[in-house]
């Protein structure tokens, strides 16, 4: 089968649309039909080299829903007709990681950058007659996909597709690091650095956990004002802004919990982002950024003595299998907003569109339909 895909060549290269052939699932994979992509950040990662993939020509795209057209043997959790979202981690249910309830950190995960189906290493998707790898396992930029079925989960046929993707990286890890990975609870004081699509789920999780004041941090004013549509009390346009803030709201005690959900992490962002946080509170980064970077400005006194707790989250702490139904049965009953979410809406083809509007935040999330 022929299909058309958004194709990264080089690091630092826009995306390509080229023709993609498709291979029929084998053992433990299916094929999916995809309704729609996210246009997450982390593919931008890939795109711009600071996350390195181990394949090339690579297919982009890890936010996507659809309906199972074709099963390899062995696939006993989804069938033919079944609607799934993709989940951009998958979760075996036998590792581990799995075993112990950490399948955001599944060992399977240690496959999401490398291209290949983890079943046999080897290739379903090829391009101009060469093995193309695919992004986190998915490769959502093409209407058409083969995947391991640990990457699917199903879900009802109520549900449009479309937002249904949507849940499958972004939203998830945002929520999940607001409610379990920093444990926000009612009548907090939270600050949220950042408002993408990530951003835009901590919001929410913090939100409906009942955080007293939802505080959101970003230099750009579309984003502000579009954060209080999701649950934001609060907006500051820097750290420096937010300091006195949270400050007055708090009485001097600075916020229970502070997420890092900016587009691109660096060490220079923690002191920061740490000098938010109140005594015994707890700092949570989510951001990505230069693989390569161990550098972080961070006061170990402030930490020891204040009693501060900074943590990473992985998918925010959340488990395919549970939260992603979990959370769209929340949007079904209208207390998750995932509609409002969606700034505008591309064709494959205005794939590299969508990103530079992404990085002129310009959009909370772009989504490609198919």
């Amino acid at each position: 089968m022929t299909l058309e895909a958004a194709v990264l060549w080089e690091a630092g290269q826009p995306w390509k649309i080229e023709d993609l052939v498709l291979d029929a699932p084998k053992y433990g994979e299916v094929k999916v039909e995809l309704a729609a992509s996210g246009l997450c950040h982390s593919d931008e990662h890939v795109r711009d080299g600071s996350v390195p993939v181990g394949l090339l020509p690579f297919i982009g795209g890890h936010e996507g829903a659809g309906v199972v057209t074709e099963s390899g043997p062995g696939v006993t959790s989804v069938a033919v007709g079944d609607h799934v979202a993709l989940g951009f981690i998958p979760a075996c249910g036998r590792c581990r990681a799995c075993a112990n309830g950490q399948s955001s950190i599944c060992d399977l995960g240690a496959h999401l950058l490398e291209g290949y189906q983890v079943s046999d290493g080897t290739a379903r998707h090829h391009v101009r007659g060469q093995d193309a790898g695919i992004q986190c396992l998915l490769g959502t930029f093409a209407p058409q996909t083969v995947v391991n079925e640990a990457s699917c989960v199903k879900i009802t046929d109520d549900i449009p597709l479309d937002k249904a993707a949507l849940v499958g990286c972004g939203v998830t890890t945002g929520w999940g690091s607001a409610v379990y990975a920093a444990g926000v609870s009612a009548g907090e004081t939270v600050v949220i650095l950042g408002m993408g699509g990530v951003g835009c789920g901590a919001v929410q999780g913090a939100a409906l956990a009942g955080a007293r004041h939802v505080v959101v941090v970003d230099p750009s004013p579309f984003k502000r004002e579009q954060a209080k549509i999701f649950g934001a009390t609060h907006t500051a346009a820097s750290i420096d802004e937010a300091l006195p803030l949270v400050n007055d709201l708090t009485w001097g005690a600075l916020a229970d919990k502070v997420l890092i959900t900016i587009d691109v992490a660096s060490g220079a962002i923690i002191a920061p982002a740490m000098s938010l946080v109140a005594k015994g509170g707890t700092c949570v980064n989510v951001s990505v950024g230069d693989i390569t970077a161990t550098d972080v400005s961070l006061s170990l006194f402030d930490l020891t003595a204040m009693r501060k707790t900074l943590k990473g989250a992985w998918f925010g702490n959340a488990n395919i299998r549970f939260d992603i139904p979990h959370l769209l049965r929340l949007y079904m009953e209208g207390q998750l907003k995932l509609d409002e979410m969606i700034t505008r809406t591309y064709t494959l083809d205005q794939v590299n569109d969508g990103y530079e509007a992404m990085r002129n935040a310009e959009n909370v999330r772009g989504l490609i339909l198919y």
